[in-house]
């Protein structure tokens, strides 16, 4: 028969699977700091012996780092995403600009989709929670928010959606786009026509994913992301053209 005698699980295990599944689902994220040792030994009810084990198996996994004088964090796990070689090569050209966009239109409102159908209550509260503070950081117009708020709402859409492949995924790809490897957030915020149409497409989102309705989330998403293409191309061109001018005005300067 092919039954075998079933032994109890080493508590140091136990701790492994339940850090796992926190890293794993984006609660725990990268670089954050855990509790010291005493305090992490009380909230999971183990010895402080059988967590050193725990979290030493976690380290050699490659999850969590030890820094001496400060504590265990997080690994970075989210950097490996992109090789340094790669993520330059992002950074050097326009074309890549617009894939990570085409890319971002296709899983975010996939997101959406999923986000409307399958977020639970206190998802939909975090998201209604972050666009009222987009509300009130856009009266108060400071670009270096409302970006980062933008961020932090497409996040919490992409987190109520409970796919944590995908989850993990754009999570590096917005580490990407927070250090300015695709494009500068903030550029977008300047003009005032610029922030009041991403201010309704937010909105528009925000209504669709508290009705609960997919499609119309979807819709929203993908109008969103178009918007921000087109005005990202129409940037783009208008540096262009700034710098073939002022080649002439240099020239012309000289000239005279």
């Amino acid at each position: 028969m092919p039954f075998q005698k079933v032994e109890p699980e080493k508590l140091s295990h136990s701790v492994v699977r339940q850090i796992e599944r926190l890293i794993l689902q984006g609660i725990l994220r990268p670089g954050e700091r855990l509790p010291a040792e005493r305090d992490l030994a009380d909230k999971l009810g183990v010895s402080r012996p059988s967590l050193r084990e725990a979290l030493a198996d976690l380290q050699v996994a490659g999850l969590l780092v030890a820094r001496p004088g400060a504590g265990v964090f997080v690994a970075d796990v989210l950097g490996s995403a992109f090789s340094p070689a790669l993520t330059r090569l992002f950074a050097s050209h326009d074309d890549a600009v617009f894939d990570y966009l085409d890319f971002r239109r296709d899983l975010e409102a996939l997101a959406a989709e999923r986000a409307a159908r399958l977020g639970s209550g206190t998802d939909l509260k975090v998201i209604d929670a972050l666009f009222r503070r987009m509300e009130a950081a856009h009266g108060k117009r400071n670009p270096a928010d409302e970006a980062a708020l933008d961020a932090e709402f497409h996040m919490a859409i992409i987190e109520a959606s409970h796919n944590v492949v995908m989850l993990h995924m754009m999570r590096s790809m917005f580490e990407l786009l927070r250090e300015g490897v695709f494009y500068n957030r903030q550029v977008m915020f300047r003009q005032r026509t610029t922030r009041e149409s991403l201010l309704d497409q937010h909105r528009a989102i925000h209504a669709a994913l508290l009705a609960r309705d997919p499609a119309a989330a979807r819709a929203a998403v993908e109008a969103h992301m178009d918007f921000v293409r087109a005005a990202l191309a129409d940037q783009i061109k208008a540096d262009r053209n700034e710098a073939v001018a002022r080649l002439r005005f240099d020239h012309e300067q000289e000239r005279g």
